[in-house]
């Protein structure tokens, strides 16, 4: 399921570090948070959609990386990307 541009760009303004940020974690992670909010909804729909529910797990994994690294570089980062996306650590 993507993302329209207005959406994104919403996301990529909020959670951006500096002007013009597009590719911190923060970011990245926002995106995919929200991505996979709306699969987990088609889901729950469909239920039976195998190929969406592998798309998931893969975005899922990607997150989960990134909090990894992020939390190498810096916790309270992470802290804070989690508490704004509302996701427990």
């Amino acid at each position: 399921m993507p993302l329209s541009t207005t959406q994104k760009q919403q996301i990529i303004t909020e959670f951006q570090t500096v002007q013009g940020d597009t590719g911190s974690p923060e970011v990245q992670i926002a995106l995919l948070s929200k991505r996979i909010e709306r699969l987990a909804d088609h889901l729950k729909a469909h239920a039976h959609d195998v190929h969406s529910r592998r798309g998931l797990l893969s975005m899922l994994a990607k997150r989960r990386r990134l909090i990894n690294f992020l939390k190498k570089v810096d916790e309270l980062r992470v802290s804070e990307i989690l508490k704004r996306i509302g996701l427990k650590d």
